[in-house]
């Protein structure tokens, strides 16, 4: 039996959902609460408020061994709709002729799209596990798009669009 803790609310992060939602390994459990650390700081800019995480317990793989968490909100939004809303705007801006306009509201979008902010932390902070032949073990909505593995399958995307899956 591998042994499994609850990630706990960090200084700049506090986890919304039940403890039972994300039981995982000591050193995936680190490993996430260095991230989500280091993002409610960039987040929050020190004021002393927490940015909330939401997590569900998953069924398959990794998760039974507790060697992944599934993220599926942050700042109470879950992951479909930051998606919805990072696609809406780059629909808007493929609409845009005047290219600064265009620049403003990606600027815009990435500022406030906390989970848009929350993945690229993952992806450029977090130290995830690549089994030799396989990809990182970081999915989620924007896995094809801005992802460290681009080519993923549409089955992985599709079963990826309203959460963030990390493994260590």
């Amino acid at each position: 039996m591998v042994h499994r803790v609850t990630i706990c609310s960090g200084r700049n992060f506090r986890v919304d959902s039940p403890p039972g939602h994300a039981l995982m390994t000591p050193e995936l459990a680190h490993e996430l609460h260095r991230v989500l650390d280091r993002f409610g700081r960039d987040i929050t800019n020190g004021c002393g408020n927490k940015v909330g995480v939401f997590f569900k317990p998953g069924i398959f793989g990794h998760h039974k061994v507790g060697r992944a968490a599934d993220i599926y909100a942050v700042g109470g939004v879950g992951f479909d709709i930051w998606k919805r809303r990072w696609d809406a705007a780059q629909q808007k801006v493929a609409r845009v002729k005047n290219a600064f306009e265009r620049q403003t509201i990606l600027e815009n979008e990435r500022r406030n799209n906390l989970g848009w902010r929350l993945y690229k932390t993952l992806q450029n902070c977090g130290r995830w596990s690549q089994p030799h032949g396989f990809p990182i073990q970081l999915f989620g909505p924007w896995t094809r798009e801005e992802g460290a593995w681009k080519l993923i399958s549409y089955i992985v995307l599709k079963a990826h669009r309203d959460h963030i899956h990390v493994a260590k």
